[in-house]
Order: structure tokens, then sequence, then C-alpha cells
């Protein structure tokens, strides 16, 4: 056995990220200084419990992480997959941060993997479950992933600060994605979304609806806003109630937005911050959400700001041909991606803007990822 080289990175940023590329390029890491001058520092709860679903779902990888959690080694294994396994995701980050690196990784496991992912369906920080369903899935259907075997199902909400909400996510094994070109974005043709509350009147989501209608209503006529009003155990935990809209356009790129309201649980004394104050009111809520997603859809580009990311890592894990894509303004976490893309798997994307329409053409040459441990049947 030769001597492990690690590479080495300093800091917290996009440590998910990283564990992600390093498990798919089989590089081994080495983070130093993870919050180190913080008045918490090391790891946060979510990224331990992000290292214990990589541990579940590879086999022989190794992590250790030093006393203060400001270390961690991590050497990425084979990525197993497997079925009806169980992670309990926690309460400090909802399911969505958990779920974009496990779809690329279930891409590229052994075996097709099926996964019961416990904690928050819904908050404010990241993508929301039915954006999950509505949009992200699509988009991998883009890169030839087949619809058979790819499902998220919701099986109960919940949201912050106790979660409760369970989800149940299946993905196919792929030999490779396809590369492509994706850069028209079309008119939007239809809005579609859906408005849930847990422990709440369901009165909540008809305003919500009401106001979010009431400004697309204006600008096109096929609107549909579904409800989805949970109560008893398929409540969760703690109230809550939100919204998520997805524009389709006329040459099938989907834009999505969307937001959660619930009380926020404050570290240090174990209070709900917003006890005294109301939450914001469902009206407000609507409005907010609809103008945030004319905002995205105004940007240009065949994805959203938040799914800019994903788009870029599956151009650079495509076949050793060239992928163009278009996207608006280049969001910090999709620049971030870019860089990381760079450092682990030596892609390059090429960017030019384009005056014309304000938004950016991204071209890269794909590094030919291939699915070696997966059983051909």
């Amino acid at each position: 056995m030769g001597k492990t080289t690690y590479k080495r990175l300093q800091g917290s940023q996009s440590l998910r990220q990283r564990l992600l590329l390093a498990t798919l390029s089989s590089t081994p890491i080495l983070v130093e200084d993870i919050r180190a001058d913080e008045t918490w520092p090391g790891l946060r709860p979510h990224e331990v419990s992000f290292l214990r679903l990589l541990e579940k779902l590879c086999d022989d990888c190794v992590v250790e992480i030093n006393e203060t959690g400001t270390k961690l080694k991590y050497k990425p294994g084979i990525v197993m997959g497997g079925r009806n396994l169980v992670h309990d995701c926690g309460i400090s980050r909802s399911i969505g941060y958990f779920l974009e690196p496990l779809l690329l990784l279930g891409l590229f496991a052994k075996k097709p993997l099926s996964i019961r992912l416990k904690g928050i369906t819904n908050d404010s920080k990241d993508p929301s479950i039915d954006t999950f369903q509505s949009t992200t899935l699509r988009i991998l259907r883009r890169f030839g992933v087949p619809s058979e075997g790819l499902q998220l199902r919701i099986e109960s909400r919940g949201a912050p600060p106790h979660g409760g909400g369970e989800v149940v996510l299946a993905i196919p094994t792929v030999q490779s994605i396809n590369a492509i070109t994706w850069t028209d974005e079309g008119m939007v043709k239809r809005i579609r979304g859906v408005t849930f509350s847990t422990r709440v009147s369901p009165q909540f989501e008809n305003t919500m609806t009401y106001s979010a209608r009431g400004i697309f209503n204006c600008l096109l006529p096929d609107v549909h806003i579904a409800s989805d009003h949970k109560s008893g155990p398929q409540a969760g935990k703690s109230p809550g109630y939100g919204i998520s809209l997805v524009a389709e356009t006329t040459s099938g790129c989907f834009i999505s937005a969307d937001t959660a309201v619930s009380y926020v649980l404050r570290e240090e004394t174990a209070q709900f911050e917003d006890q005294d104050n109301e939450l914001s009111p469902p009206e407000d809520v609507g409005k907010q959400i609809a103008s945030v997603l004319l905002g995205e859809i105004e940007q240009g580009g065949v994805v959203d700001s938040t799914h800019q990311g994903l788009l870029f890592l599956l151009c650079a894990l495509c076949p050793p041909d060239i992928s163009k894509v278009r996207v608006g303004k280049l969001s910090p976490y999709g620049m971030e991606t870019l860089r990381n893309i760079r450092d682990f798997l030596g892609v390059k994307f090429v960017i030019k803007p384009d005056p014309s329409t304000g938004t950016v053409l991204l071209t890269c040459m794909g590094c030919g990822l291939r699915n070696l441990s997966r059983k051909v049947s």
C-alpha cells in the first residue's frame, strides 16, 4: 500500500461540494482551519451529518475529525448506493442541503439508491422538496437520466425549528450522462406551484395563492397553484407555511423560486426568536415569492440562480464532449462551483457574456466520468 496523498484545503466554504467532488473524483482531502477563528469553531452539525451520510453510501471511506472539529481528513471510497437506507438529516439545515449531492452520488453508484431522509422539508435557506420535485429532477432528465426509477416522494412535511418531515428519494444508476447544448430559454407559457401549511390554518394557503395569482394573472392566463395542507403526524413538529413556484417555458426550461415561513430557534438560549414578533403574513409571502420568480425570469438563462451549481456540475461530469449552456447573472454559488470543478476535475469553462440579452454563455469539455462500478445487467 502506497502512502495516501491528500489534497490540502483551507476553511469551511463550500465544504459539502468539496466532499462531493472529492468522492466523485476519488481525491483524498485534508481540510484545515474550519472556522478556527469563530466563537464556535469547527464543523457544524449539518456538515457532520453529511459526512455520516457519505459513510452510509460509500464502502471503504475514511473520515477523521480532530477534537475541536477544525481539521478534517476524508478519504473517499466506492459509492455503493443500496436500497432502503435511512438517514436523519438533523434540524440545523433542511433536507434540501443533502439532496443536491445525493442526486449526483446516486447516479454514479454501484447499485440504484433508495433512501428515506428525515428532518426539515421546507425552510428559507435551502431549496424546498417541492422545487426538487418540480425543477431539479427535470434538469437531470435533460442530461439523459432515465425517468424510470427517479422519484422523490413526500411522506410528511417538517418546518423549522423541530422538523419532523420525511421524504423518500430513489435514483437510478447511469453509465455516464449526456453532453448538452442548452441555450434557448424560450418564453414562459405557464406557471405552476404548490403551497403548504403545517399546524396552522389552511386558510393561509388560500391567501398566499390569491396574492401570488394577483401578480401573475396580469401577465399570463395559465396559472395553477395547488395546496398541500398537512395535519396530524404528517404535519411534522412545528408550525409553518410556504410556497414554491415554477415557470415553464416554451423550450422546456423550468425556473423556480420558493420560500417558507416558520419560527427560528435561537441557539444560545433555545428560545423561539419570533415568538414575540408575528410571522410574515401569508399575503406578503405570496407577493414576495411571485416577485422573486419574475426577477429570476427577467435575468434570463435556462435555469434559475439556485440551480446554476448543479447545472455546471452536470456539464463537467459529461463525456469528453462539448456542453454549452446559458445562464443569467452568475450567482456566488455558481462561481464557487466553477472554481471547485476546476480544482477537482480539471475542467475549465469558457465564459462569454452576451451583451444583447445580459446573459452568460458557458462552454466546457466534460471530464468523462464513467460509472465503472455499476452492475451491467
